[in-house]
């Protein structure tokens, strides 16, 4: 038997399944090994992203295995993360408060992996436990293979015992989220809040959360986005797969009293769509009609836009493509740079933004309208009409 053949090198890994995953709290650390790049896209709630790669690293490692082999691309790799292990180690300690041994960590790494690929593949074997320690440091990358197997190997070398991986890494999380969504089943009652642009949906929807927690999903907030062709305007929307995870932690949270209350959306959110499930629930939503008188919605519609002034430059680009859609449309952006934000908000509202509200709406029956000039107000009345038209027949006579 040879050296590279010998039983005794290998190494067990401990990895954890996804439904054992802790919450990442005081307790427990999740960390994210995934370039930025990845992280930034889509990551487990409550994730510290400690990079292995940095996102040129990354896409040129790719690029040798693509077109070179595996093991020039794990050189490639070996090469970057010894030169970087040290702050890579200290980013985890800090996230863990762990004090790392005094310990020469780039000559661990190359003896490490000194063998290439192969041999390395081998001999760090992956072990699947139940048993998670009191204060886990979970590591994750993207399928689960052998970026967190030697990473959580090294750690456990230094004496970190909670060191575990996560089995599947990303993908895993990810196939329990669409899994998830694809059985959602909705609360007993489904509340839609629908209304002309400016009315406040949003305001409502959050006043409603204030008062009544776990009452309400804010689709927009998840998304980042206000769901029109100036929603993203000081906001920060998120991808789809963000979009979903955000969707699936509020579900996972439950819905106080069996309601669920959504703004009336379009099946897009920006550019993120609604989950087949979910948007069922919302077409099959009970409608509240929400009103409010014109300077009501100019004022809350330029609140929206100019919260942030560093957003104006990217308010002036999506008004030339809402001038492009508009026939014989102003100069909208000259207005906002003129100061008419008044008259601009006006003339949104009456040929771009009601017109296609007015479209879509052909055809909806509404339970109530409720005047929301007055946002406090309007989310007590939502309440109160929730709790006597919809909840009072669930109670025993």
């Amino acid at each position: 038997m040879t050296e590279d053949e010998d039983p005794a090198r290998a190494i067990d890994v401990p990895f954890i399944a996804i439904d054992r995953l802790p919450a990442a709290d005081e307790r427990a650390a999740l960390i994210d090994l995934r370039a930025p790049v990845e992280f930034d896209d889509d990551h487990v709630p409550g994730a510290r992203n400690v990079p292995l790669f940095e996102n040129q690293t990354r896409s040129f490692v790719g690029l040798l295995y693509r077109q070179f082999s595996p093991e020039a691309a794990f050189q490639e790799g070996r090469a970057a993360v010894a030169e970087r292990i040290d702050e890579l180690v200290g980013d985890v300690a800090r996230a863990i408060d762990w004090d790392v041994p005094p310990e020469d960590l780039q000559r661990r790494v190359l003896a490490m992996t000194s063998g290439g690929i192969e041999r390395m593949d081998r001999e760090l074997v992956t072990r699947s436990t139940d048993e998670v320690p009191e204060r886990p440091a979970v590591f994750a990358c993207a399928r689960g293979g052998l970026r967190s197997r030697s990473v959580v190997a090294l750690m456990r070398s230094l004496g970190l015992d909670a060191a575990v991986g996560l089995e599947g890494g990303y993908r895993a999380w990810r196939k329990m989220v669409m899994e998830a969504l694809a059985s959602f089943t909705p609360p007993a009652h489904v509340i839609s809040l629908r209304g002309l642009t400016g009315v406040g949906k949003t305001l409502v929807l959050r006043e409603i959360e204030r008062v009544r927690p776990g009452w309400t999903l804010d689709l927009e907030g998840i998304a980042g986005h206000r769901s029109s062709l100036l929603g993203m305007v000081g906001l920060a929307p998120v991808s789809q797969k963000a979009f979903e995870t955000g969707l699936h932690a509020r579900i996972e949270q439950g819905f106080a009293d069996g309601v669920m209350v959504v703004e009336g959306e379009s099946r897009k959110v920006g550019d993120v769509v609604v989950p087949a499930r979910l948007w069922d629930a919302m077409l099959n939503a009970t409608n509240v009609d929400l009103v409010a008188e014109a300077g009501t919605r100019v004022r809350v519609l330029a609140e929206d836009y100019l919260a942030d002034p560093g957003s104006l430059p990217k308010l002036r680009e999506q008004l030339a493509a809402v001038a492009e859609r508009m026939e014989g449309a102003p100069d909208l952006a000259g207005m906002l740079d003129q100061g008419q934000v008044a008259e601009l908000v006006e003339l949104l509202l009456e040929r771009y933004y009601d017109p296609l509200y007015r479209k879509s709406e052909a055809g909806k029956v509404y339970a109530v309208t409720i005047a929301t000039d007055d946002v406090e107000g309007a989310a007590r009345a939502i309440v109160r009409w929730i709790e006597t038209s919809q909840l009072e027949a669930d109670r025993p006579a």
